[in-house]
């Protein structure tokens, strides 16, 4: 479409500078809402539904009713407009919304493009505000490749279907991404033609009997090369490292991503956007102190104020508000952890089919000792997302204080396969240890929660109970199990307290015995609580034997 300047009232329209000038003067808007204006502008003429309205200005991502309304409600106060006055912007409840102002249409000139020039891109203004999104090219081939040539397709086709799952990220659909031929592939032109913030691309090269695949993540608004990576194997296995890529590489840019933005709004902290708000607030979430913990709560809030139906907003919130119950860097851990279940019932509330708004509700129900529930929402959230590497070990988690060691390793396990750089790798390795502890392992619980507390963002919780699984492996090293056993008049059954419910007594996890019952009959075999300088954590860590 030519460009175009809209005229209403005392405003202007440019479509082709994507502003818009009141008195000559230019009035701030988002270009989300920019995008909604021009929409209703264009489409004067007749109703525009709400479904209509997300396909064009949101590309058809889920969207809550909220973030429909906030987006309207902008658009009105842009133009001196309101929702009780509607005197421009109409709304025909259940149906949709019209621009009902009268409009002059002024047309402007196009230079003309070069005859070589790539296809123009999708005709609305840029949405800087929105999620990040990616492109995923087809991979090149090199090599004589015979009946795999299939494979340059397939990968990058699984990758895009998979990466999909992803709520956070939008991606380009298949049919448009693959359009781009080799040679056309540099990011400038993936971001004109695409629009999208990412690209994916690849190249597969088949020598003998062996395939190397080597995958590249670009950020296409500076060219940066942000991540890449190499696999390889037997062509006899294609089909199990096909697989093993796509895992990899999913749970890489799960990572990765969310990481480049935080670096790219750090150095311009200022006017955020809400997904540079979250992005921010991510970035301080996993540091674990306290300080960092409510600067992340603090991103959090302005990413709602900016956007208030903005799913995973809520469910920071909820996992700042867990840290400030569970690590007990709040005064009050019980109003703590009713905050944490609030704001994930609010993320759920927003989208329930994300599974970070799952998994925050499952951690919430912890802190209430209601394991049981807590799996099934941690159960949904894997089922959401197959790879999603925090999810698995919070089930792994959950599975280790309801006593279920073997469960509980294969979970922690592959949370590491999928995650192996994740921010709670050093939980993961924790989890691994108690389920060496539940299992009577005692060296092996030593060896993995001293890899726990040496791990990245280990914080004081880990690094004490290394030191008491020491302490206990020394002790049943120098007496045996079963003198261990015989002393405490029966079977042998190790086990470690774990977070006391806020507001209830403490409790213990056992091998063979329910989660948080109450060890009356057992024996500590050592206990160790934290100096008085140190922070006030909700754990009671002892070790038992039970008959």
């Amino acid at each position: 479409m030519a460009a175009m300047i809209f005229g209403f009232g005392a405003y202007r329209l440019d479509t082709a500078t994507a502003e818009l000038r009141c008195h000559g003067a230019a009035v701030p808007v988002e270009p989300q809402v920019l995008a909604v204006l021009r929409l209703l502008i264009e489409q004067r003429d007749r109703l525009v539904s709400k479904d209509e309205l997300i396909a064009r200005v949101w590309g058809g991502r889920f969207v809550s009713d909220a973030a429909v309304a906030s987006r309207i409600k902008s658009a009105r106060q842009a133009i001196g407009d309101s929702g009780e006055a509607q005197r421009l912007i109409r709304t025909v409840p259940k149906l949709g919304f019209r621009f009902v102002g009268d409009v002059t249409v002024a047309h402007l000139p196009s230079p003309p493009a070069p005859a070589d020039a790539p296809p123009p891109a999708l005709d609305m203004p840029r949405n800087e505000t929105a999620r990040p999104s990616i492109a995923v090219l087809k991979f090149d081939l090199l090599g004589e490749a015979g009946p795999l040539a299939a494979v340059a397709e397939a990968l990058p086709h699984d990758l895009i279907v998979e990466l999909s799952r992803l709520r956070w990220l939008f991606v380009i659909a298949r049919a448009s991404s693959f359009q781009i031929q080799r040679g056309e592939a540099a990011p400038g032109t993936v971001r004109s033609v695409l629009n999208a913030r990412y690209c994916l691309s690849g190249a597969i090269e088949i020598d003998c009997r062996r395939i190397a695949v080597k995958v590249e993540l670009y950020d296409t608004r500076d060219h940066g090369v942000v991540w890449g990576d190499h696999y390889s194997g037997s062509i006899d296995a294609v089909h199990d490292i096909r697989a093993r890529i796509v895992h990899a590489v999913v749970n890489a840019l799960e990572l990765q991503i969310p990481l480049n933005e935080a670096r790219r709004v750090l150095h311009a902290p200022h006017n955020l956007d809400a997904w540079s708000s979250y992005h921010l607030g991510l970035h301080h979430m996993y540091k674990f102190d306290r300080a960092a913990n409510r600067r992340a709560a603090a991103y959090f809030e302005q990413a709602i104020a900016r956007e208030p139906g903005f799913a995973r907003a809520y469910a920071g919130l909820s996992f700042t508000h867990f840290e400030e119950a569970f690590l007990h860097f709040a005064d009050d851990t019980s109003a703590a952890a009713a905050q944490a279940a609030r704001f994930a019932e609010l993320a759920l509330e927003q989208d329930p089919l994300d599974p970070f708004c799952n998994l925050v509700m499952g951690r919430a129900l912890w802190l209430n000792a209601d394991l049981d529930t807590s799996l099934v929402w941690l159960d949904r959230a894997v089922a959401l997302n197959p790879n999603y590497a925090q999810g698995k070990y919070s089930c792994a988690w959950t599975r280790t204080m309801l006593g279920e060691g073997s469960e509980a390793q294969i979970l922690a396990d592959a949370a590491r396969d999928l995650s192996p750089l994740d921010p709670l790798l050093y939980a993961m390795l924790a989890v691994r240890a108690f389920s060496h502890i539940l299992r009577d392992q005692p060296a092996e619980a030593a060896l993995w929660a001293e890899r726990a507390a040496r791990a990245p963002r280990a914080h004081a919780l880990i690094e004490m109970i290394a030191a008491v699984v020491h302490r206990a492996r020394r002790w049943l090293g120098a007496i045996g199990p079963r003198s261990a056993a015989e002393s405490a008049g029966g079977r042998f059954s190790a086990g470690i307290s774990i977070p006391r419910s806020v507001g209830a007594p403490p409790r213990a996890v056992c091998a063979g015995r329910s989660a948080f019952m109450i060890r009356k009959a057992a024996r500590p075999w050592g206990r160790w609580e934290f100096p008085a300088n140190a922070q006030a954590l909700p754990l009671d860590v002892t070790l038992w034997l039970s008959g």
